[in-house]
C-alpha cells in the first residue's frame, strides 16, 4: 500500500514519548508498504534526522512549527467563541494545509492515510476527501491519549484556579471533539484500553470502537542494561514544557524531596528535560539538579531510583518503558505506571501520597537486593510485552484490515 504518514512531531530523535510511538510504527510499516511522512518540524529538528528518515520513507516533508505567547492568546480567544477545543485549533496551520494538498495533487492518490495523533486527524480527513471521484482512501487515526482525559486531570489539580476552570472548558469541548473525530475513521488504534473505554461514554460509536484495536507504545530494549556504578541519584526525565511533568516534578520537589533527604542525607535529584531550570530551580542546599540538553548515560550510571511523580496524564509513559529497558528500578505514582504491565513490588513500586513515595524511594535506595529485583523484573517486563518487534505485528492486522476494504472496493 502507498501510505501518506502525518506526525504532530518530526518521530526523530527519539526523545519524546509521541517521538517513540511515530518511529517504531513507521519502522514497522515500512517493512511491507511505500511510506511518504508529512510532519510538523521545530526550530530544533536537525537535517540529519529528516536524512535518517528518509532511510525508510519515499519521501519526507516538513511543515514549520512556529508557536508563541501571541497566537496562543488568538487561537484561545477563537476556541472561546466557538465549540472548538484551543488544543486543536493552535495546531490548525495553513501551510500544513496547503502542503497536504500539493502532495495529495502532485503523489497521490494514496491507498491510505495514518494521522499520529489526534492534531493531525483534521489534516488526514482533509487528505482524505481530496482523492478523486471514485478513488477509496482509507484513514487511520493513532489516538495515542484520550486527551480529554488529561485536561480532566488537570482540572482536578492545577493550582491555579483560572487555569482550572479553562481545563474544564477544554475538557468539555475535547470530550465532544476526540469522540465525533474517532468516529469518522476508517481505523482508530489505542493506546491503552483505559482511553479507548473511556471516550464510549462520550459518544465513541459502537462501530468504531469494534474498528478500534489497542496496541501499546514499544520500545527497542538495549542489548544490555545501564552499567550503573553509582546508586545515589535519583533522576527523573520528561519536558517540563508539558503540564503533567511539571505539576509532577513541583509536587515532588516540594512535598516528597525533603522527606526523602531527611532520610538519605547523600541522595541527589536530577530532573533532565526542556523548562526542566525554568521549572525546576537547581539548588545546592537540597542537592537539586535541574538539567537541559544534556548526555543520559552518564546521569543513568549514577541512578538509583528512577521516578515518575505524575498527578495526571493519560495514555502510556514511555520515560517507565526507557527505564525499564536499561535495567533502571522505578518508583512511579499509579497514574503514572497507567496502561502498563506494572506490578507493585515486582516491576516498581507505586505511590500516591508524599509520605508513601519519599519512603518507596528510600527503599530502594537503601535496599539493594530490593533495587536488583525492580530492575530485572522490569527489564524482562519490557522483553516480553513492549519490544516493538514483536508488539508492532499487530499493525499488520490493522493494515490488512484496510487493504480487504480497498479490495472489496475496488472489487465492487
Amino acid at each position: 500500500m502507498r501510505i501518506l504518514f502525518l506526525t504532530q512531531v518530526l518521530p526523530y530523535p527519539l526523545d519524546a514519548g509521541p517521538k517513540v510511538r511515530a518511529y517504531y510504527t513507521l519502522r514497522h510499516l515500512a517493512r511491507v508498504h511505500e511510506l511518504a511522512l508529512l510532519s510538523f518540524a521545530r526550530e530544533e529538528d536537525s537535517p540529519e534526522a529528516v536524512a535518517h528518515l528518509r532511510q525508510f520513507c519515499s519521501a519526507v516533508w516538513t511543515v514549520p512549527m512556529r508557536r508563541s505567547r501571541v497566537k496562543d492568546v488568538w487561537h484561545l480567544a477563537r476556541s472561546l467563541a466557538t465549540a472548538d477545543p484551543f488544543l486543536v485549533i493552535r495546531d490548525r496551520v495553513p501551510a500544513m494545509r496547503a502542503a497536504v494538498r500539493r502532495i495529495v495533487e502532485e503523489r497521490g492518490p494514496f491507498d491510505a492515510i495514518h494521522a499520529d495523533q489526534l492534531w493531525m486527524a483534521p489534516y488526514a480527513l482533509m487528505a482524505r476527501g481530496l482523492a478523486p471521484s471514485g478513488v477509496v482512501v482509507q484513514a487511520v487515526l493513532d489516538q495515542h491519549n484520550a486527551v480529554f482525559r488529561l485536561t480532566a486531570r488537570l482540572a482536578a489539580t492545577d493550582r491555579n484556579p483560572l487555569r482550572r476552570i479553562g481545563w474544564r472548558v477544554e475538557e468539555r469541548k475535547l470530550r465532544l471533539y476526540e469522540a465525533r473525530t474517532c468516529n469518522r475513521f476508517d481505523r482508530v488504534v489505542w493506546v491503552t484500553g483505559e482511553d479507548r473505554e473511556a471516550m464510549r461514554p462520550a459518544g465513541l460509536r459502537d462501530g468504531a470502537g469494534r474498528r478500534g484495536v489497542v496496541i501499546p507504545i514499544a520500545v527497542e530494549p538495549a542489548p544490555q542494561p545501564v552499567d550503573c556504578r553509582d546508586r545515589s541519584r535519583v533522576t527523573f526525565i520528561g519536558g517540563l514544557h508539558w503540564p503533567p511533568n511539571a505539576e509532577g516534578m513541583l509536587w515532588f520537589r516540594e512535598h516528597v524531596w525533603p522527606l526523602v533527604k531527611t532520610a538519605a542525607p547523600g541522595a541527589r535529584l536530577t530532573a533532565i528535560g526542556r523548562h526542566a531550570g525554568r521549572v525546576l530551580k537547581s539548588s545546592q542546599t537540597d542537592g537539586v539538579e535541574a538539567l537541559s540538553n544534556v548526555g543520559l548515560m552518564p546521569y543513568l550510571r549514577e541512578t538509583g531510583v528512577f521516578v515518575v511523580p505524575l498527578l495526571c496524564g493519560a495514555g502510556m509513559r514511555v520515560k517507565i518503558l526507557d527505564a525499564w529497558a536499561g535495567g533502571l528500578p522505578v518508583v512511579s505514582t499509579r497514574i503514572g505506571a497507567e496502561g502498563l504491565r506494572a506490578v507493585d513490588g515486582t516491576n516498581m513500586l507505586l505511590a500516591d501520597t508524599p509520605e508513601d513515595f519519599a519512603g518507596a524511594v528510600v527503599r530502594v535506595l537503601q535496599e539493594p537486593d530490593l533495587a536488583a529485583r525492580l530492575a530485572r523484573e522490569g527489564r524482562r517486563t519490557v522483553e516480553a510485552y513492549y519490544d516493538w518487534r514483536l508488539v508492532y505485528r499487530a499493525w499488520d492486522e490493522v493494515y490488512g484490515c484496510v487493504s480487504s476494504s480497498l479490495l472489496h472496493t475496488h472489487q465492487a
